[in-house]
């Protein structure tokens, strides 16, 4: 994919995925660009001929909506709403995620119900391409009359204020002001017209942008998440008969048929596995794999569907509607949907960390034929023993971070805005879950590959080839050595894993 062309189809989570990973431009389809200039005509004779106030258009923003503004007087109006709401604080967002925000706000503007200039939607286009990056706060948004601080930020390098990072010939990034990104360039500040700040500024770019990227990695750490486990089956001598596909049947949930038949696979010619058993059950955390994995797919199946709506959706106010020749003041900006299905994830990706730091406790307990913390002299060494400890942490906190957000809101605008979503915050933390979820996948991966170097019988074809290629970055632990090494190393493995999106 070298290009992608905005407005021809519906955009894909896999496709936002693909245009990030693959570097592509992205360009309007001539259907999108006809939209976008319909609607800017059609708001234009609207302000022309019309003295009624229009929300956002000709008047002021929030609780000032009943104050009228002069017509001469409409770009100042948009200028100072973008250069007022930048009140974005706190750590920037991750570039990636600037990225991907651009994209989706072109998506959203190119519906044409927005009334903007093709110019403006062009710049934020030609940004993207040449991959200059406003810098956006995370801290700022209420997830409800859109994600107003952050897109603000977004959008001042547009008319002349701000910074942006620049991606050079490195490929490192460098911050220059965005005076000094136009003159290099050789743009001129768009003067922005008749509603196009709030158009830029309403929106749920923020919380989507986050919420798309956590979804991509999802999909990535559900699969891991089935690798790993099969891995700490092996090693903690697990039985099989848990994962047959006819006890999955009968509780036919497709992310529980899935993990199971994953782990089949992972384990289709272990000899482990056909070695007979002493013990007759497994705790709950191997024995439960495929419900309580297969339970986070379904999750991730569900939320995916929510954000791939939102993602083709106008979530500006007002919207134009040509056709019936009408511009609605709604609500389209509120981020409840997004926000209790950020909520959602979190929680669902949460015990993927739960139930894997649970395996590692196991797996250290000197059971199974196992050295007590998986190391040949304990007691001289403590081997194994305190990355449960930093994987147990890790699991407390993603429990924490897992209150959900979309149950709490604060009156703000005066009144006017009383309910919002805190749908921004969800977004934030599920971010941090996200990561959380890799570093006790990676003490998870690291403790098995351990115990597994203690059986005196191979695993999988498959699993082997797998620790052949883990242990080129990680040594075995024969005696105590600075474990965070190990630990980013394995972070590192696990990051670095290309899996076919097929069996995602």
């Amino acid at each position: 994919m070298k290009t992608y062309r905005i407005g021809e189809n519906p955009l894909s989570i896999s496709d936002v995925s693909k245009i990030i990973q693959e570097g592509a431009d992205i360009v309007l389809s001539i259907s999108a660009k006809k939209k976008i200039k319909r609607s800017k005509e059609f708001l234009d004779l609207k302000v022309k001929n019309s003295n009624k106030p229009i929300y956002g258009i000709n008047t002021g923003f929030g609780s000032l909506c009943n104050h009228k503004i002069d017509n001469n007087k409409l770009s100042e109006l948009q200028y100072n709403l973008v250069v007022s709401h930048a009140c974005g604080t706190g750590e920037e967002v991750p570039k990636e995620l600037v990225k991907i925000m651009l994209l989706l706000k072109v998506q959203s503007l190119s519906l044409g119900h927005s009334g903007v200039q093709l110019e403006t939607v062009n710049r934020l286009i030609e940004m993207f391409n040449n991959n200059i990056l406003p810098v956006v706060y995370q801290q700022g948004s209420l997830g409800s009359s859109g994600d107003l601080a952050p897109l603000a930020h977004l959008s001042l390098p547009i008319i002349g204020i701000g910074e942006v990072d620049i991606l050079d010939n490195t490929g490192k990034f460098k911050r220059f002001s965005s005076k000094k990104m136009l003159k290099r360039m050789s743009w001129n500040a768009i003067t922005l017209q008749s509603k196009e700040g709030l158009a830029l500024l309403n929106g749920t770019q923020f919380m989507a942008a986050y919420g798309v990227w956590c979804l991509i990695k999802a999909q990535k750490i559900s699969y891991y998440s089935d690798l790993i486990a099969s891995i700490s089956i092996d090693a903690f001598d697990a039985r099989g008969e848990s994962f047959d596909e006819l006890l999955h049947l009968v509780r036919p949930h497709d992310g529980q048929i899935k993990t199971a038949a994953n782990i089949r696979e992972f384990l289709i010619d272990s000899k482990i596995q056909k070695q007979e058993k002493k013990h007759v059950q497994d705790p709950y955390s191997f024995r439960c794999i495929p419900q309580v994995h297969g339970a986070t797919k379904g999750i991730i199946s569900h939320v995916s569907g929510v954000f791939t709506t939102e993602i083709n959706s106008v979530t500006d106010n007002p919207t134009i509607f040509i056709k019936e020749d009408k511009i609605i003041s709604g609500g389209n900006f509120h981020g409840q949907p997004l926000s209790m299905a950020l909520d959602y994830l979190a929680i669902g990706l949460s015990e993927l960390g739960s139930i894997s730091e649970r395996r590692i406790f196991h797996l250290i307990s000197g059971t199974r034929g196992l050295p007590p913390f998986l190391i040949a002299n304990p007691g001289i060494n403590s081997g194994m023993m305190i990355p449960q400890y930093t994987a147990a942490s890790i699991a407390s906190q993603n429990k924490q971070l897992c209150t959900p957000a979309s149950v709490d809101s604060i009156v703000s605008s005066n009144g006017q805005e009383d309910h919002v979503s805190m749908g921004a915050n969800a977004a934030t933390k599920l971010y941090k879950v996200v990561e959380n979820i890799e570093r006790i996948l990676a003490i998870e991966l690291m403790n098995a590959t351990q115990a597994l170097a203690f059986r005196n019988i191979k695993s999988s074809d498959f699993i082997e080839s797998i620790l052949d290629i883990y242990r080129d970055k990680v040594d075995f632990l024969d005696k105590d050595r600075l474990m965070r090494d190990d630990i980013e190393k394995s972070i590192d493995f696990i990051s670095d894993l290309n899996i076919d999106d097929e069996l995602l």
